[in-house]
């Protein structure tokens, strides 16, 4: 009984200190000042793009620059299950601008390289088109782009069959994924977190690094 006890004990104090320093976070001067977006160059946020997307990457930037750990923008409008065609052709030019301007910005501040950039949804799209001229939900085969973050360029890992219906070469699984990414935040992807109980939960199952983007 001692043991559970001064074990929940210890969970609550470190669950308390971690909600201490995301308060120090955002309430301090550099966090405030992160978030006054009118302070950059009008020039660089036309480059973003003057949409929710655009700004919202140039947003990510700064947060990252006041000291920022993680970063999540989470552009809505992808779920094409209706004129797939349509919507792409408004959505995907956005991408392209703010994608690469990001890239840039943080290449030219010196950031890039201990700053990983993921791009991905949750699952892919149907291979084929539904009567409603969209793309369903597809979770065996799907594109994730990585960057920065020790991350090498200009590589391509696996490959699909003709219809991108199912992997063809070399599967990357979500595993392989969080565990290439814990590597390269300096942590064991083969490390365990134990419950109050005692119970070793790894923190990756079975992942392999995918050394080919190292």
């Amino acid at each position: 009984h001692k043991s559970t006890e001064e074990s929940a004990n210890k969970s609550a104090n470190t669950v308390g200190v971690f909600k201490e320093k995301a308060f120090d976070l955002m309430t301090s001067p550099a966090a405030k000042k992160a978030f006054d977006i009118g302070a950059e160059p009008e020039k660089l946020r036309d480059e973003y793009g003057r949409n929710t997307l655009g700004q919202s990457c140039l947003m990510a930037r700064r947060l990252v620059e006041g000291g920022v750990r993680c970063v999540t923008i989470d552009h809505s409008n992808w779920d094409t299950h209706d004129a797939n065609a349509r919507v792409l052709r408004q959505q995907l030019p956005m991408l392209d601008d703010s994608m690469a301007t990001l890239f840039r910005d943080l290449e030219d501040r010196g950031i890039l390289e201990t700053t990983m950039v993921v791009v991905t949804g949750e699952f892919g799209r149907t291979p084929r088109i539904n009567a409603n001229g969209g793309r369903d939900h597809w979770s065996k085969c799907f594109t994730v782009a990585l960057g920065g973050g020790g991350i090498q360029g200009g590589r391509v890992v696996g490959r699909s069959d003709k219809w991108a219906e199912e992997p063809a070469e070399d599967p990357v699984t979500p595993e392989d994924f969080a565990a290439t990414m814990y590597r390269q935040f300096g942590i064991d992807p083969k490390e365990e977190l134990m419950t109050a109980e005692g119970r070793p939960i790894p923190i990756v199952n079975d992942g392999t690094v995918v050394e080919a983007l190292l």
